[in-house]
């Protein structure tokens, strides 16, 4: 007796708004069966690119959200006791690998060092996962690609990524989308009006202009459509950008005043 984790199969088409050749390059990456690394600050749409490609590539999707606590057995399975029984249950990894699914690791630098070895036989051209509890060899079908992501913006000494791990992947860069783009995205996702996503825009850039000057980084687009929502929904836009924006980006009484004053210079 067997159990798996369910796979995601996403049916509607996620919005996603290319910004460069990543859709190109992802294909071409899937199709020799490269498995992909994804780089940029948060919010920026490393999760959402996935999805829409899960999506494009008609692949079901596995998200692994990475931390410091996650084993190799949270990844491949273990054996569990369920009534009288003892079975087996793969880890989301393994039921990727398995359905010839697209496994995405989100935030790989947080998860132990010992745990991200796992994936280094699934990664080059092996193309294997090693279940050494069931003392299994499971092998990738063509259709199951890995991809992983992380934040560069908090790499340290104790977190980052070998080079060892890092030289098995294809390595995509991503970014905030220029201003326009953004905009666009802003509006369409947080239902509001082009002139409102344009100063939602305007606010964020001035939040990442202060990134290594008291926050460790500035507003994501994800918070700009969050602002968006809370401004459609009907909340004044001062109040929206200060909830959605300010306060989220750091508790620091002195650069709370400080975003504060930029969501009135700008709203």
């Amino acid at each position: 007796m067997s159990l798996s984790p369910e796979l995601s199969r996403i049916t509607e088409e996620p919005y996603y708004q290319p910004t460069g050749d990543e859709v190109a390059l992802f294909e071409a990456s899937y199709a020799r069966r490269l498995p992909v690394l994804l780089k940029g600050p948060t919010g920026c749409g490393k999760t959402r690119f996935v999805e829409y490609m899960a999506w494009r590539l008609a692949r079901p999707l596995v998200t692994v959200a990475c931390h410091d606590d996650l084993t190799t057995a949270d990844l491949v399975g273990r054996y569990l006791i369920v009534g009288n029984e003892t079975v087996w249950v793969d880890g989301p990894l393994t039921a990727a690998v398995r359905a010839g699914a697209i496994c995405y690791l989100d935030e790989i630098v947080e998860a132990r060092k010992d745990t991200i070895v796992v994936i280094h036989p699934l990664a080059d051209s092996r193309r294997v996962l090693a279940v050494d509890k069931r003392g299994e060899m499971v092998i990738a079908p063509d259709s199951f690609m890995l991809v992983v992501s992380y934040n560069p913006g908090y790499q340290s000494v104790l977190k980052e990524i070998k080079p060892s791990t890092r030289q098995r992947f294809v390595a995509f860069d991503f970014d905030y989308p220029e201003a326009a783009v953004e905009a666009g995205i802003v509006s369409r996702e947080g239902g509001v009006d082009a002139e409102t996503a344009r100063r939602l825009v305007k606010l964020g850039e001035l939040t990442r202009n202060l990134k290594g000057a008291g926050l460790d980084e500035g507003a994501s687009t994800r918070l700009l459509v969050h602002a968006a929502q809370l401004i459609a929904a009907g909340i004044a836009p001062q109040a929206a950008c200060i909830a959605a924006v300010a306060r989220a980006l750091c508790d620091d009484a002195d650069m709370n005043g400080t975003l504060d004053d930029l969501v009135a210079a700008v709203f």
